[in-house]
């Protein structure tokens, strides 16, 4: 089995813990969007991503 020969540094663990988060920040918001879109218009039945992906504003992910 591999072992990890060093011990990963703190800012090395962050970084790779942000990663994780920024991702699942936007996954939400666009769980966010889905919803109050289909309460507004409830004649949407399923929404194509094409649509979704396009109308879903941006968050900026740089700090």
């Amino acid at each position: 089995m591999a072992v990890p020969k060093k011990r990963t540094s703190k800012s090395r663990k962050n970084i790779r813990k942000n990663t994780w988060k920024k991702k699942v920040i936007k996954q939400a918001i666009r769980a966010l969007f889905i919803a109050k879109l289909a309460q507004m218009d409830t004649n949407i039945e399923s929404p194509s991503s094409e649509n979704i992906n396009s109308t879903i504003p941006s968050i900026n992910t740089a700090e």
